[in-house]
This record gives C-alpha cells, sequence and structure tokens, in this order.
C-alpha cells in the first residue's frame, strides 16, 4: 500500500492557515501566546485546527482570537473546551495599541498565519494584513505561473 502524503509544514508547526498568503499581502508578523486549556493544548498537539473564519479582535485594551475552531479532545472526559470560543492573546500593551491603531486608520486587518511550539508552549503567528481583491489575486497566479515555466525552461537547457 501506498503511504498517505503529509502536508509540509515548518519543524514544530502545529499549524498554518493556508488561505491567509492566497487572500493577503502581509505587512508585517508578530509572535503572540495564547491563554488555552489543557484539552485545547492536547488537541493542537494532534493538529486538530482550523482558521477557516479566523481573525484577530481588539477590545478593551486586549487582543482575543475569533473564529479558529480547535476540535475537542477525545481523552478530555468531562473537562472538554468549547471548540469555537475566543482566546486571549498575550501581547503587551504597546503592540496592541499600535495594531489596533493600524487597523482602524487604514483599513487594514490582523489575521492568524501559523499555530507553533515554542519551547513547549503554543505560540502564534499573526500578520498585520491587506486583503487583495480578485484582479490582484488572478494577477498573482498569472505571475507565478510564468516564473514556473521560465524555471521549467532554463532547466531543460543545462
Amino acid at each position: 500500500m501506498a503511504k498517505a502524503k503529509k502536508k509540509k509544514k515548518a519543524p514544530g508547526s502545529i499549524a498554518l492557515n493556508r488561505q491567509a498568503r492566497r487572500n493577503y499581502d502581509f505587512l508585517e508578523t508578530i509572535e503572540a501566546g495564547l491563554v488555552l486549556t489543557g484539552s485545547e493544548v492536547k488537541s493542537l498537539r494532534n493538529g486538530q485546527v482550523s482558521f477557516m473564519d479566523g481573525y484577530i479582535n481588539f477590545k478593551d485594551g486586549e487582543a482575543w482570537l475569533v473564529g479558529v475552531h480547535i476540535a475537542p479532545y477525545d481523552h478530555a472526559g468531562y473537562a472538554q473546551h468549547e471548540p469555537d470560543r475566543k482566546r486571549k492573546l498575550l501581547l503587551h500593551a504597546d503592540q496592541i495599541d499600535k495594531l489596533t491603531a493600524k487597523c482602524e486608520q487604514k483599513g487594514l486587518t490582523v489575521i492568524p498565519v501559523r499555530l507553533y511550539l515554542s519551547r513547549g508552549k503554543v505560540k502564534l503567528e499573526i500578520a498585520l494584513a491587506k486583503g487583495r481583491n480578485v484582479h490582484n489575486r488572478k494577477e498573482e497566479l498569472k505571475r507565478r505561473d510564468i516564473e514556473r515555466d521560465t524555471a521549467r525552461q532554463l532547466a531543460g537547457y543545462k
């Protein structure tokens, strides 16, 4: 039997938001901690997370991760967590103030990019991003196709 291919991810990486790079242009990225329960950490270590509609919300000087689904852990027993609850991000106050100001003024958004383990702690890479419209996405796909074709042709001449 053939082995199932695993999706490529960076070492220590738990999950990657693949749609983010397609739909947004990243201006800057920041590492943030997460306030999680024990069953959430166990579920994350199993890779059971979905970034589908995830974004960062700022309220009362705090940053919250909204719309990220962490599946319930099978062996948690009675101590299950709510899969779609808001999760508090651990950021410095000046980082929160800076991100809040940029989101309000320039029409930018903050999105989750990647979950990973760093020294035994779950970290979230967030990005200040500007949304792409459909026209920009199509041009980006065309540009990548042209680059891929030229690379193939150049490889054939060697």
